[in-house]
């Protein structure tokens, strides 16, 4: 009997951790972005590209201000109708007769990869951006901390602050070593 216990134990231990690590976590450090394409049709896919291109070049400038993720979700919300609009131009010079739509919401992502930072899969806070159905594939990034937002070109580059201390403390063991 005590070994049955035992082992009826272990199986359940076992089974609560395999359906906590599959679980959905809440992820609260990052907002991402997502620009859905109207279909997986390629003249959806490359105007999807196109707009990401327009949307990034719009929100650059903003983001640079943000020096949280609740300032950078302010400034969405508040700059919603612009993005909106700034999609819609892309896809009107492109020649598209749908438009796009904008919504700032809670999602369920899988596990991504963005240069040297993996994004576990769970909940995270983002701004979808729709064109026409938007049942494509997806465009995505992360707004805050900026991964995706760069203007060099504009004369500033936006880092994200997680990287600098991930590469400050690789660096630092280079140096000790």
């Amino acid at each position: 009997m005590k070994k049955f216990c035992i082992t009826f134990l272990l199986f359940l231990i076992l089974v609560v951790s395999v359906i906590c690590l599959n679980y959905p976590k809440e992820t609260n450090e990052y907002l991402r972005i997502h620009v859905r394409a109207n279909s997986n049709l390629e003249v959806d896919q490359n105007v999807k590209y196109k707009v990401k291109d327009a949307v990034v070049e719009f929100l650059t400038p903003y983001i640079a201000e943000c020096d949280t993720k609740q300032k950078a979700q302010q400034m969405l919300e508040e700059n919603k109708e612009k993005l909106t609009q700034v999609a819609n131009a892309q896809l009107k010079k492109e020649g598209f007769s749908y438009s796009a739509r904008v919504e700032i919401k809670q999602e369920i992502f899988p596990t991504r990869v963005y240069k040297n930072l993996t994004l576990d899969s769970g909940i995270y806070d983002a701004i979808i951006l729709y064109l026409g159905e938007g049942t494509g594939d997806n465009w995505w990034c992360v707004v805050y901390p900026p991964l995706c937002f760069t203007g060099e070109g504009q004369g500033y580059v936006i880092k994200s602050k997680i990287a600098e201390i991930i590469d400050n403390f690789f660096m630092k063991n280079i140096k000790e070593e």
